[in-house]
């Protein structure tokens, strides 16, 4: 199960507001890449079979049943600083991450393996 922030609902409320399709809700997905092995990859998107989706007043995330292994126990944040604003993950499966904050190393030997 994942964690989204009250910050992170508020922006999706937004972004459901923003679309035609109201069925939309941010998908978010772990694929190989980035400069640590995986990396986060965000869009609007339908929840299909086998998501996991987290829903507040109309505004969903929706995470695939291979990326949800990866996601377990995260927090999901939205951040407008100096550094910029944008979703966050928190994600303490990540034995470490890139300075980017878009990709990470899993902690467990078997996500080396991921394939998405």
């Amino acid at each position: 199960m994942i964690h989204v922030t009250d910050a992170a609902f508020a922006q999706l409320e937004i972004l459901v507001r923003e679309q035609t399709d109201p069925a939309n809700g941010l998908r978010i997905l772990v694929e190989n890449g980035g400069c640590a092995g995986l990396q986060y990859a965000m869009g609007l998107d339908h929840a299909k079979d086998g998501d996991e989706v987290v829903e507040r007043a109309g505004a969903k995330v929706i995470i695939d049943a291979e990326s949800a292994h990866f996601l377990a126990g995260s927090t999901i944040d939205y951040v407008d600083d100096l550094a910029g604003s944008g979703f966050r993950i928190q994600n303490p499966n990540a034995a470490r991450s890139c300075g980017c904050g878009t990709s990470f190393e899993p902690a467990d030997a078997e996500a080396e393996t991921h394939q998405h």
